[in-house]
């Protein structure tokens, strides 16, 4: 396997950033951008088709890259994957040509070949698809034992329009998929949090699918404005400090939610998956030593060896907002336990998905740093 980077420079034009640039040998360039204006996005693409004219591209847009041990905005960078045995084919599609989620997951399945299969990274649009319906329809639809991971695509704290790309298409309202094949690929993956609840235990009184109107039959958007104080003017932005834990009624699983939108006159709050009517749910907080941690749980359970490997993190919106400057910190937290032969790549979301904790559901999940390690044995 040989991984290499690429950034686009202040003058519109692609520049390794790696000393082992390659390209024309490429099987994958993973594109990922922050802060970048669609048209310059588009220019850029064709000028890597020409780079890598073999490669899968895919990648969309985020709230920040990833780019080895570094942290960037404003920036657009292609991680750049040939393997020696591993095949790959990948497939994308828009949630508008299909009756629904579970029909477009179908469809995504389908289309990818379902013999030697091992894994299938996903990514999102970030404000229109359901994530959650996103992860159970196509792990019900892909075979067993075939893993899922990857992410809801971001618009950095604006929350208007997220993009994915799949060739030289960029897109909106769809999801774009990579499948690797060959039993010579090891994979890891994990997510971990660090998030901790506060105050009670609250009941979901009203709600419609992913909106969520009533807790303890009141208001849900006014008990946030009084729990967030002077934050809440900065909503829906603010509220990916404060998630909610929720647990389904009859249910032992908790899971961690965020909210992606609002209606202020019919005091709504839209969440990227459902919040079902009769779940439990308490707000939560963090602090910077609590999410590096969960960052680097994350990165020892996805670590595969010390071979050379690519790294593929997918880190929330919120956990940058609340790291701020020291953003940097959980990459290098997650860098440092895999070790120097794996290249980082990845972006911040507005979603991340991958296994539940025990690692046999795959679900979406908020505020998590989620790692998919891949690494060709010898």
């Amino acid at each position: 396997m040989i991984v290499s980077q690429m950034s686009v420079n202040s003058k519109g034009e692609w520049e390794a950033s790696s000393a082992k640039a390659h390209g024309l040998d490429a099987d994958l360039a993973l594109v990922f951008w922050s802060d970048t204006d669609e048209t310059a996005v588009a220019a850029a693409v064709e000028a890597l088709k020409t780079h890598c004219p073999r490669a899968i591209l895919m990648g969309c847009s985020s709230g920040g890259v990833v780019s080895g041990r570094t942290f960037l905005e404003n920036a657009m960078v292609a991680t750049l994957v040939s393997f020696q045995e591993t095949r790959l084919e990948s497939t994308a599609t828009r949630l508008k040509d299909h009756a629904d989620i579970r029909d477009m997951c179908r469809h995504l399945a389908a289309s990818l070949s379902h013999a030697g299969l091992t894994h299938v990274f996903v990514l999102s649009d970030g404000l229109v698809i359901n994530g959650c319906a996103l992860a159970s329809g196509l792990a019900e639809f892909l075979p067993p034992g075939v893993g899922i991971t990857g992410g809801l695509a971001a618009d950095g704290e604006r929350f208007e329009r997220t993009a994915i790309m799949h060739g030289s298409v960029i897109f909106s309202g769809g999801v774009a998929c990579v499948g690797f094949y060959g039993e010579r690929l090891d994979i890891g993956e994990g997510s971990r949090g660090g998030w901790l609840p506060f105050g009670p235990e609250r009941l979901i009184t009203e709600s419609h699918g992913n909106v969520l109107l009533e807790l303890d039959g009141e208001s849900a958007l006014k008990l946030y404005e009084r729990y967030l104080g002077k934050h809440a003017k900065n909503l829906p932005a603010s509220g990916h400090l404060f998630p909610l834990y929720l647990c389904e009624a009859g249910g032992s699983n908790w899971v961690v939610r965020t909210i992606l939108g609002l209606d202020r006159e019919r005091g709504a709050l839209f969440f990227g998956a459902e919040m079902p009517l009769g779940a439990t749910v308490r707000l939560m907080r963090g602090n910077m030593d609590n999410l590096l941690d969960g960052a680097r749980k994350a990165a020892e359970l996805a670590r595969r060896g010390d071979g050379d490997a690519l790294a593929m993190l997918v880190s929330c919106v919120g956990r940058k907002m609340l790291l701020k400057q020291f953003v940097e910190e959980e990459i290098d937290a997650v860098a440092r336990v895999l070790g120097p032969r794996t290249t980082l790549t990845g972006f911040y979301s507005y979603g991340e998905i991958g296994s539940d904790e025990a690692g046999t559901t795959c679900c979406l999940h908020n505020q998590t740093m989620t790692v998919t390690v891949l690494r060709e044995q010898e």
